[in-house]
């Protein structure tokens, strides 16, 4: 069984700290977006390369792909088209932005009741070294990568390396 690969939007995909600077990076578009809930005021700005669609395609043969966002299921209407992703599962959060043990981010005991014990990576913009301590600390199952990402710059080829790199070193490929 693949593991599984938790993506963020917001900060991997979308790297909102980057609109501050009034500039888009390179091999970025400017997408103008009205999720649930954004209704008052401008569009949503929202940075997407398409390039990620195709990494995140070539992963898929080393993981299953799920959204692990805020913006839960419209990742599918909003991100994954212009991305060139298929329909993906996601975590529908019981709590969002709630109470967390540990001093953890508010997703992480989420990610570990959703994976339940198989193996995962994980790429959000808001891990910390204490969401590493408490997952491993939960035992997470076959084990798990937690990748950091700085939301001013999103993923880098680095961050699909060091992904490839670990589902090879699972020894899960297909």
């Amino acid at each position: 069984m693949k593991p599984l690969l938790l993506i963020d939007i917001d900060g991997p995909l979308n790297p909102y700290a980057a609109l501050s600077r009034r500039r888009t990076p390179d091999g970025y578009t400017r997408h103008l977006m009205r999720p649930t809930g954004w209704t008052e005021g401008a569009a949503l700005p929202v940075l997407l390369n398409p390039e990620h669609g195709g990494e995140l395609l070539a992963l898929a043969g080393r993981y299953e792909l799920i959204w692990a966002t805020t913006w839960k299921d419209e990742a599918n209407e909003w991100i994954g088209p212009r991305l060139g992703l298929p329909r993906l599962p996601y975590i529908d959060w019981p709590d969002m932005h709630g109470a967390a043990p540990a001093g953890t981010y508010w997703k992480t005991q989420y990610v570990v009741e959703y994976t339940a014990g198989r193996p995962f990576a994980w790429v959000d913009d808001e891990i910390t070294d204490r969401d590493r301590a408490w997952v491993a600390e939960q035992g997470a199952g076959g084990g798990s990568l937690l990748l950091t990402t700085d939301p001013r710059i999103g993923l880098e080829r680095a961050d699909f390396d060091a992904l490839a790199a670990w589902a090879d070193g699972r020894g899960t490929t297909g």
